[in-house]
């Protein structure tokens, strides 16, 4: 049986892994799906700072192992530009999903072997929190919740929310949310939010998820 095995950028990506997506393909019977933190050294794990860390964990990853799917789980905000074609990518089209499908198709060209899926998540993780307002309602205030749903209703789908940076996901949650920890909270309200609320409501991410799908069925 085929591996699932999701390169990550960081902690929260890698808990994101391990309590909502795995779960969801242990379902569908296939129980092996493993996040892996990027290397960026010998010793160091975590962080999309560069490019080639990524390729070599790919790269390595793919020639271990025959049985097995590779894909990535990474942010579009502040991504390295040394991914291939990096400038003509962000240059050549003035839509932010056209931009981010240009980037994934450089880095599956630049692999090229078809048990590899690039996946970006437009425009970070904390956007697929903003999927329904549950989490926010279980576990903050409403002086809390109120504000986090006013961010919902102007977004239909939440990956649009933007990527300057005072306005990311993340930077409005910890603008609303003084406290708020990456790892802890945001794989805490993901839970409540659930899954099959994000693959409603996120159009990138639901087509990474079929995608992933297909390729483990064939």
């Amino acid at each position: 049986m085929k591996r699932l095995y999701i390169i990550v950028e960081g902690q929260t990506e890698q808990e994101f892994v391990k309590d909502l997506i795995a779960p969801y393909f242990s379902n569908l019977g296939f129980y092996d799906v493993r996040p892996f933190l990027i290397r960026t050294s010998r010793t160091g794990r975590g962080g999309f700072v560069n490019y080639l860390h990524l390729k070599n964990d790919i790269t390595r990853l793919l020639k271990q192992e025959t049985e097995i799917i590779i894909t990535t789980l990474v942010d579009f905000f502040r991504m390295p530009t040394n991914i291939p074609k990096y400038d003509e990518c962000i240059d050549n089209n003035t839509n932010i999903f056209d931009k981010v499908l240009c980037l994934e198709k450089s880095i599956e060209d630049d692999i090229s072997d078809s048990r590899f899926i690039p996946y970006i998540q437009l425009h970070e993780f904390e956007a697929v929190l903003f999927s329904t307002n549950n989490g926010f309602e279980c576990y903050y205030e409403a002086e809390i919740y109120s504000q986090t749903q006013s961010i919902i209703e102007k977004y239909e789908n939440p990956e649009l929310i933007n990527d300057r940076p005072e306005t990311a996901p993340s930077k409005r949650l910890m603008k609303i949310i003084p406290s708020y920890n990456k790892v802890v909270d945001g794989n805490i309200i993901a839970m409540e939010v659930g899954f099959d609320a994000i693959t409603e409501k996120c159009l990138r991410f639901r087509n990474w998820i079929n995608q992933i799908t297909t390729k483990l069925q064939e």
